[in-house]
């Protein structure tokens, strides 16, 4: 059943998000990618390989372990979880540096033109948390929520690797079509409420227990990218209100997600905050088919 029921939300994954996307992508998994000094590639997202870039990369390179030894351009992120990252003299990275666990190395005449964010190991964050909070006693509702928190960055940190321009597109549509996108929301979420509860009937003969599992996935998956889509609108629109630089997806999403988790604290008003952006982000996603066109409905109606 959970076989089934995890091929199902892969498949349609795979038509929603990840097909459209495929031709930007160099994934691989226990495999080593090398860039040669000729070559250009958009993405890198890499499992358990190492990665050597002599070229160059477009966007983002995204590791989980392994080592990545960089003398080329990056031209936007660098993201690893347990990577040993090593930037030569000739390095360039255009973006942000993002390390969670790992080792990073920089020699002297590397160009880091972004913000860099480094914890040596998942032990610094518990230093961190505990020295912090030393002392003082913690509920454990918002020991829960604080763990939330941290989850919901480093999921916001991986898909604004993954998909930076579809992010910050689906970002700019909040702020064109804010009545829209909410309207399409509200709909969606009574569309997919009332799917919940047809399916759940339906597993009342079993044959409805799988369909009912493949809805909670995409509305996990739906919720969480719209998440980030908001924590990339409400951080662009704070640091834009004191500045009027360009603004770093990644610094973006950083400064909406305290913004919002700060907010989502508040009682009473935090609950209503976030069933409101459940609906602005369930109508962005839906409305923008994740990021990648301005109104999923209107093309679709222009092509019949």
């Amino acid at each position: 059943m959970k076989n089934k029921t995890a091929f199902i939300f892969i498949f349609l994954f795979l038509i929603s998000v990840v097909l459209p996307l495929q031709s930007q992508q160099s994934f691989t998994i226990n495999e080593d990618i090398v860039v040669a000094e000729d070559e250009v590639q958009n993405n890198i997202v890499s499992f358990g390989g190492n990665v050597l870039i002599e070229g160059k990369v477009k966007e983002g390179v995204v590791t989980f372990g392994g080592e990545v030894t960089i003398s080329g351009e990056v031209g936007d992120v660098v993201l690893g979880f347990g990577s040993n990252i090593t930037l030569k003299s000739t390095a360039i990275v255009k973006g942000d540096i993002f390390i969670l666990g790992g080792e990073l190395t920089k020699e002297i005449g590397c160009t880091i033109e972004g913000d860099t964010v480094y914890f040596r190991g998942f032990e610094d964050l518990g230093k961190f948390f505990s020295e912090s909070w030393k002392g003082a006693f913690i509920p454990f509702l918002i020991a829960i929520k604080l763990i939330s928190v941290f989850i919901t960055f480093l999921l916001a940190l991986l898909i604004t690797a993954l998909f930076p321009r579809q992010i910050a597109f689906a970002s700019n549509q909040v702020r064109k079509s804010f009545w829209p996108v909410a309207g399409t929301g509200l709909l969606s979420i009574i569309i997919y409420v009332g799917l919940i509860i047809f399916s759940t009937l339906l597993s009342l003969v079993l044959i409805g227990i799988p369909i009912l599992l493949s809805l909670i996935i995409i509305g996990l998956v739906i919720k969480i990218f719209g998440r980030v889509i908001l924590f990339h609108f409400f951080g662009e629109s704070l640091i834009n209100a004191f500045s009027k630089t360009k603004v770093s997806p990644f610094l973006a999403v950083i400064v909406g997600l305290v913004l919002v988790s700060f907010i989502s604290f508040i009682p009473i008003l935090g609950g209503l905050f976030t069933f409101c952006l459940s609906i602005i982000g369930w109508g962005v996603v839906i409305r923008t088919k994740f990021g990648t066109t301005e109104n999923w409905f209107k093309k679709r109606k222009e092509a019949s």
